[in-house]
């Protein structure tokens, strides 16, 4: 049988398998001979021990086509990024080393702006100004309204997507509706995942929809940019692309050379300024560290 891995505690992992359930399984000795750690979002092969009870071992960890470090999580197909519109207001810089972060990992990115209910019109139209010319997806929820939630899913159904953003944006409000008609014949493994629950926050996939998962990633607050040369952070911003080889030095930074087409787009509206300025911020600081 194959599955999902969605939680693992102490040695023991919980596959997910569709139609199926459920199974507590181990993983065999092999991998740690091989230096293999299952991860959560891992595909894996189990073997049924006990279909009653639902365990098992895990016989093979298919391929990776990804994997994060912090959280530790396998074969993220997207990440859905949650930031409020207002009360607390977006934290531009915050939310443009994440997308930096994503498009390193070559994970897509869905924006998604919470308490619409609450915002005014401006603020929502600058948002939409700032990223829907980024190339990336962005949908705007409240999640007291319950508005726009049936678009979220369907932008979420047969992937397994990674939720962040800071906290007080309504991230849990809008998991605890992603995944409110779920419901899942899981037996008494419910008291056996039970037992990690006041131990250390774990990272968990939930089952919102046949081959659909979403996970919440803790540990949103601030993230460094230091892991790559200065002279790449043009690449992991989209809008970038188009004028790329249009600048008058090759291997235009998009700083301080003359003739750059990228700042001259900003002259003109093509690019935000917001984003641009978070670029040359996170720019120096990549400069400063390796000075270091």
């Amino acid at each position: 049988m194959q599955g999902k891995i969605i939680k693992g505690i102490a040695g023991f992992y919980y596959v997910n398998v569709v139609e199926s359930g459920i199974f507590e399984c181990k993983a065999k000795g092999a991998f740690r001979k091989d230096g293999i750690k299952p991860l959560v979002g891992d595909d894996a092969v189990i073997e049924v021990l006990d279909e009653k009870e639902m365990t098992g071992n895990i016989t093979e960890i298919l391929p990776r086509k990804n994997e994060l470090i912090r959280p530790a999580v396998a074969n993220i197909d997207q990440a859905l990024v949650v930031f409020a519109v207002t009360k607390p207001k977006p934290h531009y810089n915050l939310l443009d080393r994440f997308l930096v972060m994503m498009e390193r990992k070559e994970i897509p990115v869905v924006l998604c702006f919470n308490k619409t209910d609450i915002a005014s019109h401006p603020e929502i139209a600058e948002l939409k100004e700032v990223y829907t010319g980024c190339g990336y997806p962005v949908i705007f929820t409240s999640a007291r309204e319950e508005e726009n939630i049936s678009e979220l899913k369907s932008l979420l159904k047969g992937k397994t997507t990674s939720i962040a953003g800071p906290s007080g944006v309504g991230k849990s409000s809008l998991i605890n509706l992603l995944q409110s008609e779920v419901k899942m014949e899981t037996g008494s493994i419910s008291k056996k995942i039970d037992r990690g629950k006041h131990t250390t926050r774990h990272s968990e996939l939930i089952v919102i929809g046949e081959d659909s998962y979403i996970m919440d990633t803790p540990g949103f607050s601030s993230l460094y940019v230091n892991d790559f040369e200065k002279e790449d952070l043009k690449y992991y911003f989209p809008e970038f692309t188009p004028f790329e080889g249009q600048c008058k030095f090759n291997g235009c930074d998009h700083i301080h050379e003359p003739g750059c087409a990228v700042k001259e787009a900003v002259e003109e509206g093509k690019i935000h300024k917001i984003r641009y300025e978070d670029y040359t911020e996170m720019y120096r600081e990549l400069k400063e560290r390796k000075r270091y």
